[in-house]
């Protein structure tokens, strides 16, 4: 396994980042627990989850899960480094979601109840809450800090300014601030190349892409691949509106022998802001079969192809769009 330090931290991450979404929402917990053992087997020591994640299981259905893996014991939970996410809904309360320093003391607490551990390693907030300010989050992530039950915070679905004003009052109150931030990132969508990738290369923010096969349209979906096959019918549609580039696509894939999935799993890592892309199986095979892409080695002239079937915006802002 690789490995490479979390943002402007010292912590090393495994290259992978399992992704438990699917654990409860369509993988069973001893599947799920199965699939946990075999990425320690495989070196990855770096779990994502959320507080809202588990499907019809329930919100914090998935947290629990992997807190039931983590009592069997074994030094399961020293073995990883953990990363769940608050902001979502997680009651009918009117305080119940968001960012304000009562939800984040609450939420926190809940996970950790969840996750039967004393502290999660990266506290994410999943998504920007433009009516709290900036001052009564850090204060609320500082005291968590104090007390040892975080130890670095990350955002999630942050635009680029928010990612720069967060770590601006950060610095000014002497905090760390952000070390982190999960964006949707893929061959299929290149947005935060604009500028999320810029300034978090600037700040020495690590990035986390979630959807790096393209929410499986990647994985093989026109050729045949499990992952294709097990599509939702929204993703079908979308492929065939897709068909032309997709078909290229898989074509340079079988021209390159490279599986699909693996050739855009390679692509996301081979950029050096990237830390570790996001993985969410939904079973062991398809845990051993991502793993592989680490050996996956993409050629200059293969990225080139691949910048022509899946054009980026071809510059950061300003200059993708201005001279």
């Amino acid at each position: 396994m690789q490995f490479k330090r979390l943002g402007r931290t010292g912590v090393q991450v495994s290259r992978l980042c399992l992704g438990t979404m699917n654990f409860g929402a369509y993988a069973t917990e001893a599947e799920s627990h199965a699939m946990m053992d075999r990425a320690l087997d495989l070196g990855i020591n770096f779990f994502d989850s959320a507080n809202v994640y588990g499907g019809d299981a329930g919100r914090g259905a998935t947290e629990s899960i992997v807190g039931n893996w983590f009592a069997l014991g074994d030094g399961r939970r020293e073995r990883v480094v953990l990363a769940t996410k608050v902001y979502g809904r997680m009651g009918d309360g009117v305080n119940d979601a968001r960012l304000s320093a009562y939800h984040i003391r609450r939420a926190c607490e809940e996970s950790l109840r969840r996750l039967r551990t004393d502290h999660i390693d990266l506290y994410q907030m999943h998504h920007i809450d433009r009516d709290t300010p900036w001052d009564e989050i850090w204060q609320a992530m500082e005291i968590l800090v104090r007390d040892g039950k975080v130890l670095y915070v990350g955002s999630s679905n942050f635009a680029a300014w928010n990612i720069v004003q967060a770590n601006a009052v950060a610095a000014q109150r002497n905090f760390l601030g952000l070390v982190s931030e999960q964006s949707i990132y893929s061959l299929r969508n290149r947005h935060v190349e604009l500028e999320v990738l810029p300034a978090c290369r600037a700040l020495g923010v690590g990035v986390i892409p979630w959807s790096p096969l393209g929410g499986g349209i990647l994985a093989g979906i026109l050729g045949g691949a499990e992952e294709g096959r097990r599509a939702r019918p929204q993703l079908l549609a979308a492929a065939e509106r897709l068909r032309p580039q997709l078909e290229a696509y898989e074509s340079l894939c079988r021209e390159i022998g490279a599986r699909p999935a693996d050739v855009a799993l390679a692509w996301v890592l081979a950029n050096p802001v990237v830390t570790s892309p996001i993985i969410g199986p939904r079973t062991l095979a398809q845990l051993e079969e991502n793993a592989a892409a680490l050996d996956l080695e993409l050629s200059v002239e293969t990225m080139k192809k691949l910048d022509e079937i899946w054009p980026g915006p071809g510059n950061q802002a300003p200059e993708a769009y201005a001279w």
